[in-house]
């Protein structure tokens, strides 16, 4: 198995003699027990920031709703293309950081059309999101984990993708093996613009820069922008995923329930890096 103690950094191997059904061991002896949907919490306790890191109950569940609509779907087809096009040819491990409900890891599967022996890897800080990706998608290796030590040896990856989600630059050039790719998937400055005026007395518009990440040389850098209309429930949903809801009002969110069609923009930047 690929994950390490993410105590003392040494390889984890499954655990023949332990009690429970499947559990990681180090030589340390730091034990991980594999949950019964089939997850690995690598999470120690002591380096939680609170007692339930990442998007709670609710918020999974707003994500899976809006998601489900496939109002994204422009963005999932975007990132795979790019994926087909620039994984090295023998790739064999891909990991999604900020998996959340799996949304995104669970259609990379589809890589092994092309890439016969690619695995399938998705992390994120949610235990919640991370249970139900696991329950829900089998095809794919999930773990609670940090980004911003990741629990995998170095240059592991053929390739990395990180959908708004944070990772410090020293642990992508650890992990990503020289030759792989880093494809990141950004808001641009109309994303969700009409929301946002639901809040803000004026919007203003920043330009996303493009991120000098060392020893990654940008090899491709994709504006993506489309417009949706959503139903009163989705406009909820997506508002209650975006970092702005807890700045929003009652009168906004009950003028977002009820409405019958709500006319937003969707603007992307998704760029691909190649590690030197």
């Amino acid at each position: 198995m690929s994950y390490q103690c993410p105590l003392c950094h040494l390889p984890l191997t499954m655990d023949a003699n332990s009690a429970s059904s499947t559990s990681y061991r180090c030589s340390n002896n730091h034990q991980f027990d594999q949950a019964k949907e089939g997850y690995v919490n690598l999470m120690p306790v002591h380096h939680k920031s609170s007692k339930n890191p990442g998007d709670n109950k609710e918020m999974m569940q707003a994500r899976r709703l809006f998601l489900n609509t496939d109002h994204y779907q422009p963005l999932r087809d975007a990132v795979m293309t790019q994926l087909r096009q620039h994984l090295p040819q023998d790739a064999t491990e891909l990991l999604d950081i900020g998996c959340g409900e799996g949304y995104y890891t669970s259609e990379f599967v589809q890589l092994r059309q092309q890439f016969s022996d690619i695995t399938i890897h998705g992390l994120d800080i949610s235990k919640v999101a991370v249970k139900y990706a696991a329950k829900r998608y089998h095809d794919c290796d999930f773990c609670v984990a940090s980004s911003h030590r990741l629990p995998f040896a170095d240059h592991f990856f053929d390739g990395v993708v990180r959908i708004y989600a944070p990772c410090k630059d020293e642990e992508l050039h650890r992990s990503i093996k020289s030759g792989g790719i880093l494809v990141t998937a950004t808001p641009a400055p109309r994303h969700l613009y009409q929301l946002k005026e639901l809040i803000y007395d004026g919007v203003n518009l920043h330009d996303v820069p493009v991120e000098n990440i060392e020893g990654f040389e940008l090899v491709i850098d994709q504006q993506l922008h489309y417009d949706m209309t959503l139903s009163g429930e989705e406009a909820t949903a997506l508002m209650q995923m975006t970092p702005f809801a807890w700045k929003t009002s009652e009168q906004v969110w009950q003028q977002l329930a009820q409405a019958q069609n709500f006319d937003c923009e969707a603007d992307f930047s998704i760029r691909v890096y190649r590690r030197q």
